[in-house]
């Protein structure tokens, strides 16, 4: 027997699923504005766009960038927040719309699967530096811990001068060369009358990273095995992401407010922390510094439309999810531009943040910005770790940054799952959104997307992550989607 309330509600969505079930809705629209936001603002605003900026011409790489956006960017994300709000069902069952081209939605599906398998990992690797930075004395600033080395050095400077002190003949010596950074770099001392000496120094960062946190073993043939800090910590992140959707979309979008917007208030903490160091300038200028012989490249303009459809989860039938629970006739057309403006924004202001340090970083070490620059996981857990060590009351500024990148993944992840989730449930009988047993289902995908999950923490965890990051959820694979639902839709559907 069907409530009159439940009979209301079915008949203001029109999403009546069966007698007696109703599809939920948003409890309002800015939570499915909120949501959207924490969703497409990810690690890959805080880690990839301001890499992708300095290494393709800085200021430069505005260009393609905002004309990707323009062309590729605003018209793909409204496309499926659309579709996903006209057909009122996941990214499996909105494909209907165009029978023949139904595997669309189960590619889509697919990508974000892969994609909630191994990004949760990134949140494991943040949490354990988050413990970690509960402490006086930072476990990756200094060497003389039990999984360091004794090649570990804290002053690569000192180890060159002690190469110098053991050449028998440096008073005869008319030239000192040598290539100093920090990370890993062959520190090489040529005298002219002495025997050229090799030394391979890492840095307790470092370490810590590879020995401590990965325990990551020399291929990826070596498996090895549970590495359980981590899997402790990557179970912490599934119970996180469990208890903040089982309830479904009304729940986990008024949580979405606080987990979408908190990191914008430690980004802000970290940008003036950021400018008043000395050398922040220097991080600056080369981050947007423009050359503009580097739009002659191809490459940029790959990168800037990959960062388009990573950045903006384009391909991932998360969106189309998101836009299902949409009251039939909203203008997601003005949501979806205020959510645009935030992800764009965010990649803009996180790099300001994030090159002010680095600036900083470079000024300390006397090198370059490109050399204490680096991409993905090498920027977020080896530069600005480093960089951290150099500031006082590290450990403050440590918990901070961790609990930032913290919130900017946990949203990310939690809205994908969700949409996962929705894409199954559509699909599948109605009955599972009875009762409890929607939780009960939620809490299997959580137990066993876990299980999976562990293979990453394991010994040779990270090549079987980064295998999944180059391949399963990014570049040609989102290329492919965006094109075939751009076609479908222009071309094929209702001629």
């Amino acid at each position: 027997m069907v409530s009159k309330q439940e009979q209301a509600k079915a008949e203001e969505a029109g999403q009546e699923l069966a007698p007696g079930i109703t599809r939920e809705t948003w409890g309002n629209r800015m939570d499915f504005v909120i949501s959207c936001i924490g969703y497409a603002v990810g690690l890959g605003n805080i880690w990839r766009f301001p890499y992708l900026c300095y290494k393709n011409g800085g200021g430069a790489f505005l260009i393609p960038y905002l004309l990707c956006l323009l062309f590729a960017g605003i018209p793909l994300f409204f496309l499926e927040v659309a579709l996903g709000q006209f057909m009122s069902r996941g990214c499996i069952k909105s494909w209907q719309i165009c029978p023949l081209f139904q595997g669309v939605g189960y590619a889509t599906a697919l990508i974000c699967l892969w994609c909630n398998l191994y990004y949760i990992v990134v949140l494991a690797w943040s949490l354990f530096y988050f413990f970690c930075s509960f402490t006086t004395n930072l476990p990756w600033a200094h060497c003389g811990n039990y999984w360091n080395t004794d090649t570990c050095t804290e002053d690569f400077k000192s180890v060159l001068t002690g190469a110098v002190k053991n050449c028998t003949d440096m008073l005869n010596s008319t030239s000192i060369t040598y290539d100093l950074t920090d990370n890993d770099t062959i520190v090489e001392v040529q005298l002219n009358n002495c025997t050229n000496i090799s030394y391979v120094p890492t840095s307790p960062v470092t370490e810590f990273w590879e020995r401590r946190v990965l325990q990551i073993s020399d291929s990826l043939e070596e498996t090895g095995i549970v590495v359980w800090p981590l899997a402790l910590t990557l179970l912490l992140g599934w119970v996180l992401v469990y208890f903040i959707i089982f309830k479904g979309v009304r729940t986990s979008g008024k949580i979405a407010y606080f987990t979408a917007l908190f990191p914008y208030v430690v980004l802000t903490i970290l940008l003036i922390r950021g400018v008043t160091l000395p050398g922040a300038s220097k991080g600056l200028i080369y981050y947007l510094k423009p050359d503009l012989s580097r739009l002659t490249d191809g490459r940029v303009w790959i990168d800037a439309g990959s960062q388009i459809c990573y950045s903006y989860a384009i391909g991932f039938g998360t969106l189309v999810a998101l836009g299902s629970y949409n009251k039939f006739n909203q203008d997601c057309f003005k949501d979806m531009l205020a959510v645009v403006f935030a992800n764009s924004f965010t990649s803009f202001y996180g790099g300001l943040a994030i090159f002010s340090v680095l600036g900083f970083m470079a000024t300390q070490q006397g090198v370059e910005v490109g050399d204490v620059a680096d991409k993905g996981p090498g920027l977020v857990f080896i530069a600005y770790p480093t960089a951290v060590t150099m500031m006082p009351i590290s450990p403050l500024w440590a918990c901070v940054f961790f609990t930032m990148i913290l919130f900017v993944g946990l949203d990310s992840q939690f809205v994908a799952v969700e949409g996962w989730i929705t894409a199954v449930l559509d699909f599948l009988p109605p009955v599972l959104r009875r009762g409890h047993n929607r939780e009960l289902f939620t809490l299997a995908v959580c137990v066993v997307s876990y299980l999976f999950g562990l293979v990453f923490v394991t010994n040779g965890g990270m090549y079987v992550f980064q295998l999944f990051d180059y391949y399963s959820a990014s570049g040609a694979a989102l290329f492919f989607m965006a094109f075939f639902e751009s076609f479908v839709i222009a071309w094929i559907y209702d001629t």
